[in-house]
């Protein structure tokens, strides 16, 4: 495993912009309101030198008797506890915060190395005004500007000489990332509590109210030899109803990350049933040929009588994109859980699936044999060959007469022939017709 690095604070001191400048990309959501990173959320830095992991903490306030402070604090001491190194951030501009100083001796009681990062100081000439008052604190730091990218190189060297060293470095380098899987859906229909039930720990915060999530979160899970990363997005609600510019940005977040993932798992609310902004992110999906899984959850809320009535309405409400497989799932009971990760490896297969060109051509001649393309104006589309163009999703590509002959019906005909002879019952389909000329 690699050195484990666990970045702590109070609220809005910039430890998620000093994540993201340590990892190199945008992977924590900042913004100017403090308490936006609320999970732990995980990446790694590997530049000029040895790797390590590195988790971003939300702000903590010691003082939380509950709430979703409570759980981010419980969140973040479960994180520094399996740390190699701390790094307690403090804003240099502020100076000493008493809450500074409460994480300095609860960090101390951790017999954890701790290394102090005064962020917002830009540039050395500022160093000499912010920085002297922050030893009182006791532990050997850098001053830095994760905004700006001072010092940062100088930060990464001291964080290295004071981790241990890694065995098999190359080994874990090589390692397979795995099977990507994000979690998309609504506010509040269990993507959360669905990735602590797969892990089996509660890694993510869970909460009744809406919109707990809002940064897109990894999480890593091994088993039975294989590695997945399950990432768990926002909630998306209808765009009338997001006034707040953060849950915008969390929005955006949301949507971009299922466009990354290899697999999305598309969490439903069984007692809700299919709602408009449901039908939005299907036909997103669909459109954006993102393989997916429909999950519908809270099915142990579901009478055991109404089950298959339930099962029947939203296989109608879902016929529109029929292809994508239905789960239905617990996280209370564990119901459905199991079948997941397999259907999910199997649609994944499915995806990177290649046909030769004989067989296609061979399916395109028997086709068009047994349903001649209709006649448009006293013409008929006439079909040549086809070809296979790409993977992840299938890809087909048709030369035609006229591809303006080619109809949408008819299309749709084509589509469960491929599917039908080349066992493409899930994985999406793009389809091109080009003119030959």
């Amino acid at each position: 495993m690699l050195p484990f690095v666990v970045i702590a604070g109070r609220p809005n001191v910039g430890k998620s912009t000093l994540f993201n400048r340590l990892i190199g990309k945008n992977k924590a959501l900042t913004h100017d309101r403090p308490g936006v990173t609320r999970d732990r959320i995980y990446g790694e830095v590997r530049r000029g030198g040895t790797p390590f992991a590195l988790v971003d903490t939300g702000g903590l306030i010691l003082d939380a008797d509950e709430g979703i402070e409570k759980e981010i604090l419980a969140q973040a001491q479960e994180a520094i506890e399996a740390a190699d190194l701390v790094l307690l951030v403090v804003d240099g501009r502020e100076g000493i915060n008493p809450l500074d100083e409460q994480l300095a001796e609860m960090l101390r009681q951790s017999n954890k190395p701790i290394h102090l990062v005064v962020n917002k100081v830009d540039g050395l000439e500022k160093e000499d005004a912010l920085v002297p008052e922050f030893y009182e604190l006791g532990f050997d730091l850098t001053p830095v500007s994760a905004a700006h990218g001072h010092n940062i190189t100088g930060l990464i060297e001291e964080i290295r000489a004071k981790l241990p060293p890694i065995e098999r470095e190359q080994e874990v380098q090589d390692k397979a990332p795995g099977l990507r899987l994000s979690l998309l859906g609504r506010p509040n229909v269990g993507k959360s509590s669905m990735i602590n039930a797969l892990v089996g720990e509660n890694r993510l915060i869970v909460s009744p109210v809406a919109g707990t999530t809002r940064d897109s979160v990894d999480v890593t899970l091994e088993k039975d030899g294989k590695l997945y990363t399950f990432v768990d997005t926002a909630g998306v609600r209808k765009k009338r109803r997001i006034r707040d510019s953060l849950e915008q940005f969390s929005v955006l977040r949301a949507l971009r990350s299922s466009k990354r993932a290899q697999v999305v798992l598309l969490v439903l609310d069984a007692l809700e049933g299919v709602l408009a902004q449901d039908k939005k992110l299907l036909s997103f999906l669909d459109r954006e040929k993102t393989p997916f899984i429909v999950v519908v959850n809270k099915i142990d809320l579901i009478p055991r009588s109404k089950l298959a009535q339930l099962k029947e309405y939203f296989r109608q409400e879902l016929r529109f994109c029929s292809h994508a497989p239905i789960v239905y799932t617990s996280t209370i009971s564990k119901a459905g859980l199991g079948s997941l990760l397999p259907l999910a490896e199997n649609l994944w297969a499915e995806c990177q699936k290649r046909v030769t060109t004989g067989l296609l051509n061979r399916l395109i001649k028997e086709a068009t044999y047994r349903h001649q393309p209709p006649l448009i104006k006293g013409k008929r589309a006439k079909f040549y060959y086809m070809t296979q163009a790409g993977v992840c999703p299938p890809e087909f590509v048709f030369f035609v007469n006229n591809k303006e002959l080619v109809k949408p019906t008819y299309v749709r005909y084509l589509e469960r022939q491929i599917r039908k002879l080349f066992g493409l019952n899930m994985a999406p389909i793009r389809m091109y017709f080009r003119d030959k000329g």
